[in-house]
């Protein structure tokens, strides 16, 4: 692994840990603000439209201007945000800062476009599946850690901890090497190759997949709490469980077929889905968080088939349409898993299992393959 590379891991990492300290617990940090189950189904899913909107400029920003200014810019706006959470009286300044936070989620395009073109020898898969589980070693820690201090002093100094935790991680950020800016391809001179059957077909199949991993994740907090009576400390270990899972599913099956690899990360995803809708023990709970990486894990494996499909100088935008994609999923699901939760709690698990299983079917028939070697 390049330098650089391990320069972006122990920055994710400890990004990973100020992150999992909040993330499981805005939910619940929501509701404690005076939101309900409708209402924190629409703010997620506003949050989703700000993680939406900025991939395709900042991939197309990444091929042209450089991988790294693009990094910096996102890391220094979700410090920002982190102490504006940190610090915000009331639901709506949080709210402000959350979608901000989001917001930032553009870094996904250029980072995973740096980590590309950093790889050395690594393939495209081992090399982003590595680093994801490197920010997931961080987040291993982050919600156990979150789950003391907020049952300890309250949730909202995880944020105060987190914001901290990230001007670090920024620091370390700053040592990373700029890249080189790809050539185009001389032959393309249009979007008409760029934009192809191919590649439309392959949205189509994540958008869904998207969709149907996600759509139980924001109110799981909230039902483990409100359903079965489950403690903030105990909350912390699911999510501690839930990044252990990120890290070893994307080390031991990081070097599968990227495809195969997609079917077996929703399949756990199902699995999580099952166990939380029909289990009523804190082991249960526990193999289904474990799960729940195959989550992350697609999400990795989605980027990385995506480089089979266009050429070099187009991977930033390329990696950007399909982020793009993936986050509008998260748009959707937050405001529908809200009306399921007030319909009835367990109702959302039930949509979410059938509509995986119809996704694996799908994605199973049309996902695109590589095109084999001559």
């Amino acid at each position: 692994m390049s330098s650089d590379l391990i320069l972006l891991g122990i920055s994710l990492m400890t990004w990973g840990v100020g992150e999992g300290m909040f993330f499981i617990f805005q939910p619940l940090y929501l509701q404690q603000l005076g939101a309900n189950p409708v209402t924190i189904g629409a703010i997620f899913g506003a949050a989703g439209i700000a993680m939406t909107i900025a991939h395709i400029p900042a991939g197309h920003l990444a091929d042209r201007i450089g991988r790294k200014p693009l990094l910096m810019v996102a890391w220094i706006l979700a410090t920002v945000a982190t102490w504006l959470m940190a610090i915000a009286p009331g639901l709506t300044l949080f709210v402000i800062g959350m979608l901000v936070y989001n917001l930032t989620a553009f870094v996904s395009s250029p980072m995973n476009s740096y980590i590309t073109a950093a790889r050395g020898k690594l393939s495209v898969g081992r090399a982003i599946t590595m680093i994801s589980a490197l920010y997931n070693i961080g987040a291993v820690v982050g919600p156990w850690l979150g789950g003391q201090v907020g049952e300890r002093y309250g949730l909202r100094t995880i944020y105060l901890i987190a914001g901290s935790l990230f001007v670090v991680s920024f620091i370390v950020l700053v040592f990373i090497r700029p890249q080189p800016i790809d050539p185009h391809e001389p032959n393309e001179s249009t979007n008409g190759k760029f934009i192809n059957r191919r590649f439309i077909s392959y949205l189509s199949v994540i958008f869904l997949a998207g969709f149907s991993m996600y759509l139980t994740q924001p109110l799981s907090a909230n039902y483990l709490q409100n359903q079965h009576q489950i403690s903030l400390e105990s909350i912390g270990v699911l999510g501690m469980i839930s990044g252990l899972g990120i890290v070893i599913l994307n080390l031991s099956l990081g070097n599968l077929k990227a495809h195969i690899g997609y079917l077996v990360a929703q399949a756990a995803v199902a699995i999580f889905t099952l166990t939380l809708w029909r289990g009523n023990t804190f082991a249960w709970f526990c193999l289904g968080y474990f799960l729940i990486g195959g989550y992350r894990f697609a999400r990795s494996l989605a980027t990385v088939q995506t480089k089979n499909l266009v050429h070099q100088s187009r991977m930033g935008l390329a990696y950007g349409i399909t982020e793009t994609v993936g986050s509008s999923a998260i748009i959707l699901a937050p405001p529908v898993a809200g009306y399921l939760y007030q319909i009835d709690p367990h109702l959302m698990y039930l949509v979410g299992f059938g509509m995986i299983l119809l996704s694996i079917v799908i994605s199973a028939r049309y996902i695109p393959r590589p095109a084999p070697a001559s």
